[in-house]
Order: C-alpha cells, then sequence, then structure tokens
C-alpha cells in the first residue's frame, strides 16, 4: 500500500484573489516582509497496490483527470509506501 499527497496551485499566471486577501491579513498582523501569498488545495490517499509505479501512475490519472483543473492549477506529488 502506499500514500500518497498531492499539492495543487494556482498558475503564476492566475490572479490568486484569495491569496491577495490572505496577504494583506498577515501584513496587518504586522508581517510586512511577507509577499506573493498563493493558497492551494492539498489531498491525501491510500493506494491499495503493490507497486510504486502503478500508485504514481494512479495519482498522477486522478490528479489530471479530476483533482486539478490543468488550464489553470499546476499539480506535484509525492508517494510512498505505508510503514505496517
Amino acid at each position: 500500500m502506499f500514500h500518497s499527497k498531492v499539492y495543487i496551485t494556482l498558475k503564476k499566471s492566475i490572479l490568486d484573489p484569495q491569496g491577495k486577501a490572505v496577504e494583506q491579513g498577515i501584513h496587518s498582523l504586522g508581517f510586512e516582509s511577507v509577499s506573493d501569498v498563493r493558497i492551494g488545495k492539498y489531498i491525501e490517499m491510500d493506494i491499495d497496490t503493490d507497486s510504486r509505479a502503478e500508485a504514481e501512475r494512479m495519482t498522477r490519472e486522478i490528479s489530471e483527470k479530476l483533482l486539478a483543473n490543468l488550464v489553470m492549477e499546476s499539480y506535484s506529488f509525492t508517494t510512498e509506501p505505508v510503514k505496517e
């Protein structure tokens, strides 16, 4: 069994109003040195297979077909064996 963690973020060319609002909130707390805040999504899943390559293939396919809008978003992931 493998555990995948998927990170989805807006592409740099896409305006992120939620990230801008959070950045303004951070500045209002006095952290003026923080900039370029971007908001994303984080998804975890277990995949019941003995093959890392199969778990990575499935994670990639799920990310591209369901989790990420590839026109506006980029994704990356890690896949590690589940320690039993």
